[in-house]
């Protein structure tokens, strides 16, 4: 006699409050809002001191105060934009700048090159060499320096400044030039050889133009790097027609409380303009990364 065998019941096991992809996604949304959190007040330290100059140079009133103005005016502008204060500084700080980053771009890429593409038993010493020179402080080496441009009679010179300006920022072009520079193919320049190129020629006519992003972050930064200097030019410049902006603005300030404030930050806005004005200008050729596609096909 057969005995009808009954089906099993499984208890229905209790449901979770949350599952691990929920409570998961829940973190991840508490990270960003975190995240977010801190760009904001690291933002806002920022943008306040950039309010603060943008009020002040409007203001009518003379005040360290970030504060609305009470009305709106020019007065600041009108007393700064002269000869003395602002046309001589900012020419002297565009030829100081601006050949100086032209000497600092042109070594760089012909000291990175030999670099990139040559072995050498002293290569790996030199690049620790440069390594170690970005890292060096300008201050430590600003007496000795003082010393020798009063014996070699450069002292005062616009063109000794430059060179100087120049040499103090080589370490970091050319570091930052070679590491843009090894992302160039080799094949390349090798069929530029066997097509009769000669050395300056693979340079100019394929190494160059494959890296062009690369030589406009180097211009950038070292441009900037020098526009912001004070101490050099504080040191090596004594003639006030020679000073550029970055020391003539120590002109605003006063140990006696009598800062004009306005002044300051009108001038502060004008000496901002052309490193502005050059981010502008070459950021166009840094979107779109290096011209390596297809470069390679066939």
């Amino acid at each position: 006699m057969a005995v009808a065998s009954t089906p099993r019941v499984t208890p229905a096991l209790p449901r979770t409050a949350a599952t691990p992809h929920s409570s998961r996604r829940r973190r991840t949304r508490l990270g960003r809002v975190a995240v977010n959190a801190v760009l904001l007040a690291v933002s806002v330290t920022y943008v306040l001191p950039l309010l603060w100059m943008l009020f002040a140079s409007v203001s009518d009133t003379n005040s360290f105060r970030l504060t609305l103005p009470s009305s709106l005016t020019l007065d600041n502008f009108d007393a700064i934009l002269n000869v003395d204060t602002t046309y001589r500084p900012m020419l002297n700080s565009l030829l100081l700048c601006g050949f100086a980053t032209a000497v600092t771009v042109v070594v760089s890429i012909l000291c990175a090159y030999p670099l990139s593409r040559y072995r050498s038993r002293l290569r790996r010493p030199f690049l620790y060499t440069i390594l170690f020179s970005t890292g060096l402080p300008i201050t430590a080496v600003m007496i000795p320096v003082y010393s020798m441009f009063v014996q070699v009679n450069l002292i005062d010179s616009m063109p000794g400044t430059t060179l100087f300006l120049a040499a103090s920022a080589l370490p970091f072009g050319i570091w930052l030039m070679k590491s843009f520079m090894d992302g160039v193919p080799i094949v390349l320049e090798e069929a530029a050889r066997i097509d009769g190129a000669s050395t300056l020629q693979v340079l100019w006519r394929v190494v160059l133009p494959l890296m062009k992003p690369g030589v406009v972050v180097v211009t950038i930064f070292t441009f900037i790097g020098m526009w912001g200097n004070f101490f050099v030019p504080f040191i090596l410049l004594l003639s006030p027609e020679k000073l550029p902006a970055s020391v003539s603005v120590f002109t605003f300030l006063s140990a006696h409380d009598q800062t004009q404030y306005g002044q300051l930050s009108a001038f502060s806005i004008i000496y901002s303009l052309p490193v502005v004005m050059l981010y502008l200008l070459l950021s166009r050729k840094l979107g779109g990364g290096f011209a390596l596609g297809g470069a390679l096909k066939g």
